[in-house]
């Protein structure tokens, strides 16, 4: 297991957590599933609303132009044509939702590649506590350049443990971001330059993950058998 120290808000050290190497073990990142992660949460975002109006919708009559024959012209029936200008657009884009279905088992895999991938790299930081006596941005700022965050920085707390001053402090940080330990997602992790977890948040995901693990090896271990 990876020892890793515990902090304060401070950067002084107050103790050490040890993590599951089936969750932070540099071999579970995996690139392709992060990819796959980030694609599905960027999907989700977006809005679909884009839309063209095909023939039905354009303005302009309905009227046949002219006569079928007779005339030397090529036929036409009606001034909404794609075919003429300001007609209606063919196979144009309609408002839909980009969202589709991910397999939970994958999400839980991407989100152990990307805390693995936060170890290895150093931009993971576990503190005692995110709690300050009193809610103010400019405490929570001068706490995490304490703590080494220069860019952007992603704190992610126990629910339980949740007050309202750590919400009133931290929404104000220009770059900074607070999220629940059940709530939190790979494309999170590999959006900030640097994860603060709680020690409380980071031993109760780490548990659900490890579970997890072992769910499937002992289902994997049952078809074999």
């Amino acid at each position: 297991m990876a020892q890793v120290d515990v902090v304060n808000l401070n950067g002084e050290k107050v103790g050490s957590v040890e993590l599951a190497d089936a969750v932070f073990a540099a071999d579970q990142v995996n690139e392709a599933l992060l990819w796959e992660a980030v694609k599905h949460y960027r999907a989700s975002l977006r809005q679909g609303t884009h839309a063209t109006k095909n023939r039905k919708l354009v303005a302009g009559s309905g009227k046949k132009l002219w006569k079928q024959k007779g005339t030397g012209r090529a036929r036409v029936g009606s001034v909404r044509s794609p075919l003429w200008r300001h007609g209606g657009t063919v196979h144009g884009p309609q408002p839909r939702s980009y969202d589709y279905a991910f397999p939970r088992k994958k999400l839980l895999g991407a989100l152990r590649s990307a805390l693995a991938a936060k170890l290895a790299d150093g931009k993971l930081t576990i503190v005692d506590s995110l709690e300050i006596a009193e809610a103010k941005t400019k405490l929570y700022h001068n706490a995490l350049k304490k703590l080494g965050v220069t860019r952007t920085a992603l704190l992610v707390e126990n629910g339980k443990t949740l007050s309202k001053g750590l919400l009133l402090g931290a929404r104000n940080l220009d770059g900074v971001e607070l999220v629940l330990n059940n709530e939190v997602h790979p494309y999170d992790l590999l959006r900030y330059d640097v994860a603060i977890f709680s020690k409380a948040a980071i031993e109760q995901l780490t548990e659900a993950l490890a579970k997890s693990v072992s769910k499937r090896k002992l289902a994997a271990q049952t078809e074999a058998a």
